[in-house]
């Protein structure tokens, strides 16, 4: 729809607020304008409209019969765009926090932790954004992250929260328990130091399979195909570690090599550091500490 056939915000917020007070006054007070400003927004969205929303009395204002239909309208969109505002910010300012993560630990490690944090602080919403490539340039949205890189390639001012191993992880089932590595659906993650190959050569073995492994995107791809019985996911502790000490997923083999990548916190600059900010690192830390 072309913004000319739609009126100044200004003139609906005016006749939103006379049609709620019924007074030009009342709401010239609530907009923080003067009364003849109000009155003159409301004649133009009037003229706009060609239709009368108020019978003007000496002491008193009604809606007209047109004022009365357009009024629900007015109102929904002011609630449309209140809505559509919260999903960006966050929320009440200081109690809700934007929170960037990949989508393997916010699916994995952070949402079947939510009812725990809900219980400790259950005045702090989340809105949690999960980018896949390039973190660096969404970032900007959030109040703090959750990064998943190595040491070397993140800022000095982050903080480390884990320290990993990472192995093969399948379905008890799979394969009827005995899991075969030269007929096994292997799945895998791009740009991980903690692959198929890194694992076999770390056990001074050669990798000959590297064509026939699955990749997906993200942690989420492999370890939702080893849930569904599709094949083998290369893992590690924080992603599967519930899943783990559930029965859900088993290790196969006991082999555990070091993760150079880890889980890094990039918290926010003091000066916006914010009550949800604050209770949300301590939590994280308490829940990966207890782990």
């Amino acid at each position: 729809m072309a913004f000319s056939t739609l009126p100044h915000l200004t003139w609906l917020r005016a006749f939103e607020a006379t049609a709620r007070h019924l007074s030009f006054t009342l709401a010239a007070r609530e907009l923080n304008l003067t009364q003849s400003a109000v009155s003159q927004h409301v004649r133009n969205l009037e003229s706009f409209l060609g239709r009368e929303l108020f019978e003007r009395r000496t002491r008193a204002l009604e809606l007209t019969e047109a004022g009365a239909n357009y009024l629900p309208t007015v109102r929904e969109a002011f609630d449309l765009l209140a809505q559509g505002t919260r999903s960006f910010i966050g929320g009440a300012p200081g109690r809700s926090i934007i929170v960037q993560c990949n989508l393997g630990f916010s699916l994995f490690w952070l949402t079947p932790r939510l009812g725990r944090l809900k219980a400790a602080y259950p005045w702090l919403t989340l809105n949690i954004v999960t980018p896949i490539w390039n973190p660096e340039r969404e970032a900007d949205q959030a109040a703090l992250e959750i990064r998943f890189a190595r040491e070397s390639d993140i800022s000095s001012q982050a903080e480390r929260l884990t320290r990993d191993r990472f192995f093969p992880v399948c379905r008890p089932d799979y394969q009827g328990g005995a899991v075969d590595l030269d007929t096994a659906v292997l799945f895998d993650c791009p740009g991980i130091t903690g692959s198929w190959e890194a694992w076999f050569k770390s056990q001074g073995k050669s990798f000959t399979r590297g064509a026939e492994v699955m990749i997906g995107s993200t942690f989420g791809i492999g370890i939702n195909a080893a849930l569904q019985g599709t094949g083998i996911a290369m893992a590690h502790d924080t992603l599967v570690g519930d899943m783990i000490a559930r029965g859900d997923l088993v290790r196969p083999f006991d082999h555990a090599p070091r993760l150079s990548e880890g889980y890094f916190l990039l918290p926010p600059p003091r000066h916006a550091e914010t009550p949800a900010s604050r209770a949300f690192i301590a939590w994280v830390k308490s829940e990966l500490a207890e782990a």
